[in-house]
């Protein structure tokens, strides 16, 4: 019987963890506003943000250099070849549900394809594109 209550217990704590992409945008969109008085998401900067391309990085400098043109296809990894899901929420309800993993992810690929940290703003329009894009 504890063990059961155990097991519930953690996956109702899991599930309070579960975010939306909306929530998740807000909330980077709040730490911009404080570095950027009146800023609000845009899906169109998410759009050129994740269209533009970045010299230090010959292998991978654009983030549709491993997510294709269009993020709402699979992509694969350009070096180690790996599939990757679509990015785009309307191909991928996981995307961006889990504050956790979207802020480990946008810190790998920051750092290895922009070669820096992304800025709050940044983070915050690029949700927005890929909560938006159809």
């Amino acid at each position: 019987m504890k063990t059961r209550t155990t097991v519930a217990l953690l996956l109702a704590s899991l599930a309070c963890h579960a975010e939306t992409p909306q929530q998740i945008r807000q909330t980077y969109a709040t730490e911009a506003a404080g570095q950027q008085a009146g800023f609000t998401p845009s899906a169109k900067r998410g759009e050129a943000f994740f269209r533009q391309r970045f010299a230090n990085n010959d292998k991978m400098p654009g983030c549709f250099s491993c997510h294709t043109d269009n993020p709402l296809n699979a992509g694969q990894h350009a070096v180690t070849g790996k599939n990757i899901r679509p990015l785009a929420v309307a191909s991928n309800a996981e995307r961006f549900s889990d504050p956790a993993k979207v802020e480990k992810w946008f810190g790998r690929n920051c750092k290895e394809v922009v070669g820096r940290a992304c800025t709050p703003a940044e983070k915050a329009d690029f949700v927005a594109y890929m909560s938006e894009v159809r």
